[in-house]
């Protein structure tokens, strides 16, 4: 969501495997996967370490393509925001088909306000524009591949804190999180 990393290793027909290979020194399929999805932060070294090993220039995968499309991450359950295994690609409402950054969360069971088979389309937000978000649904990554999904409540230097829709649910803070999505549309099965 936050890089192209994902669109151009695709575009040499690459696995995360035979990127992890070509990096130096070499890592893991995984750890490429979740600096692919922003689930691990993209510091400069990594950053200078991929462009390498895709023999292009770092700032080729800093920002988000346009064209890339959106794509389902997330299903939300009583429990919260589960990472889908494989996310999957989602065609945009025409409201938002001019718009890049989308990701969409797929409500399996309801939880608060939402109900069983809604999606909620969100939009990446720019780097500052957090403050934009407050008392907003926003989806955020958590470590380990996991997601935190809820009312943006506070932010405040480098940390987010968010409550879950789901009645009874504790608060969420999440430190450092290499993106905020905001949600900008519900889609609702009749």
């Amino acid at each position: 969501m936050i890089n192209r990393i994902r669109a151009m290793r695709k575009s040499r027909s690459l696995t995360l495997a035979d990127l992890a290979e070509r990096c130096d020194p070499p890592t893991t399929p995984q750890t490429i996967g979740r600096l692919e999805t922003g689930t691990r932060t993209l510091s400069i070294d990594w950053l200078q370490r991929i462009a390498d090993a895709l023999e292009v220039e770092p700032d080729a995968l800093i920002g988000r393509d346009q064209d890339e499309p959106a794509m389902v991450v997330a299903r939300l359950t009583d429990a919260g925001a589960e990472p889908l295994t494989s996310p999957r690609e989602a065609v945009p409402p025409d409201a938002l088909i001019a718009q890049g950054g989308l990701s969409v969360i797929e409500v399996q069971s309801g939880c608060g306000d939402y109900r069983g088979g809604d999606r909620i389309w969100l939009k990446a937000l720019e780097d500052g524009d957090t403050a934009r978000a407050i008392n907003r649904d926003v989806l955020v990554p958590r470590t380990g591949g996991r997601f935190a999904f809820g009312r943006l409540i506070d932010r405040d230097s480098g940390m987010v804190a968010l409550l879950p829709p789901g009645a009874g649910q504790r608060q969420i803070v999440v430190r450092d999180p290499p993106w905020v999505a905001v949600a900008v549309l519900l889609v609702r099965l009749l």
